[in-house]
């Protein structure tokens, strides 16, 4: 499986290709919301979710038929950014499960921002790429 072609099908929102990835029984699960999809309801929510998107894989990861990506996405004027983990199950080159941790980027919490450790790992513009 290309995940790169995957992840900017994704991107781009392109609801002719998209249900290519996935074999027709297929279940995405987004854990953060608690909502479980099929391949159409899953087009549907991820090409009609407003704004144009980019963004970049930082990470990929395979363990036998497991692939699990992490990434960077923000909409294309780069007001803000979330960071996705996602792990699919590939049989016969087709995601058979996928299951998603979605969260929007930000500061630190106050509590330990006072702790005064740590540093950022990347700058604080959501389109700037990591350090």
């Amino acid at each position: 499986m290309d995940y790169k072609a995957f992840w900017l099908d994704v991107l781009s929102q392109n609801r002719e290709r998209l249900p290519s990835w996935f074999r027709e029984d297929a279940v995405i699960r987004w854990h953060c919301s608690n909502e479980q999809f099929t391949v159409a309801e899953y087009v549907r929510v991820n090409c009609d979710y407003p704004n144009d998107w980019t963004g970049e894989i930082e990470r990929v990861e395979e363990s036998g038929n497991t692939v699990i990506l992490a990434g960077r996405v923000y909409p294309l004027d780069r007001s803000m950014s979330f960071h996705v983990v996602s792990f699919l199950r590939i049989e016969n080159g087709k995601i058979v499960e996928m299951d998603e941790y979605w969260a929007d980027d930000g500061e630190a919490p106050d509590w330990r921002r006072k702790m005064k450790i740590g540093k950022p790992i990347r700058n604080a513009d959501p389109g700037e790429p990591e350090k």
